[in-house]
């Protein structure tokens, strides 16, 4: 693997696959103790509409889908606060509604064949300096929020009646997160494809949850795991010559598995 440090398009691929697994691990903790998966599922699904409405408009894809996806998921929010509907059902009727715009448009600019496999498989070797830029922005946006918002929002996972009780905007701190995840999700394509995006955000926090008995313990634990097997996957992805973005999720598994083992050893 070290040989392969020093081309240019691997530099990125690692970078990327930091920072895209302290992202997806960071807000997995929120999503696996607000039993919120399928949400992350939807707002993958929804990410290939928006995929695929740049590639046909012609822009930047992961660009346009950020912007996509982030009103997808603001909809969402709104839908479940301004109807009787359940939050899964929202989900799923938005993100079934994503993917056939999705498929529609890349029939039309005639990219269905040609540039799904990437989107929905992942394709990390294939990173641009515009992807680590906006991967970037998106750390620096979650840095900052954790110190306005991480204690309000671990706050509300655990109850939200009594954050409300207090004087806390919980509404408006759940847009907020909601917003972050959706954004994290699309620039985790290019790592692990949009199939595999729900369950590299989910397993590191569950593997956390399961070893610790703090959130922000399981917090740091689910960072810590998230990095590791990114960039172990890569380099399974070499060795063995497989995606990375399954080789990773594989490497995930493992580690979950491992916690489940020694779940009882519990870090305070």
């Amino acid at each position: 693997m070290l040989e392969y440090l020093q081309y240019p398009f691997f530099q990125r691929a690692i970078a990327a696959g930091i920072i895209v697994a302290i992202l997806g691990s960071y807000y997995g903790v929120f999503v696996v103790q607000r039993k919120m998966s399928f949400f992350g599922s939807g707002l993958a699904h929804a990410a290939f509409g928006g995929v695929a409405a740049g590639l046909f408009f012609g822009t930047e894809p992961l660009w346009f889908a950020s912007f996509f996806t982030f009103a997808v998921a603001m909809l969402i929010m709104w839908l479940r606060d301004k109807t009787r509907l359940a939050t899964d059902t929202v989900i799923g009727v938005l993100f079934a509604v994503s993917v056939a715009i999705g498929i529609v448009l890349m029939s039309l600019s005639g990219s269905l064949n040609v540039d799904a496999h990437s989107y929905l498989f992942g394709s990390v070797l294939s990173v641009t300096q515009n992807d680590l830029i906006l991967g970037g922005i998106v750390l620096l946006l979650t840095i900052i929020s954790a110190f306005v918002f991480w204690g309000k929002w671990a706050y509300a996972t655990f109850d939200s009646e009594l954050a409300k009780a207090d004087k806390i905007n919980v509404k408006f701190d759940d847009y907020v997160l909601a917003g972050l995840i959706a954004v994290t999700i699309v620039i985790a394509i290019k790592m692990v494809g949009i199939l595999l995006i729900s369950s590299f955000i989910v397993i590191p926090a569950a593997a956390a949850r399961m070893l610790s008995r703090s959130f922000f313990v399981m917090t740091l634990i689910s960072v810590l795991l998230g990095a590791l097997s990114s960039v172990a996957g890569l380099w399974l992805s070499v060795i063995a010559d497989i995606p990375a973005g399954a080789s990773i999720i594989l490497i995930q598994s493992l580690i979950f598995a491992t916690a489940m083992l020694f779940s009882r050893l519990i870090i305070d």
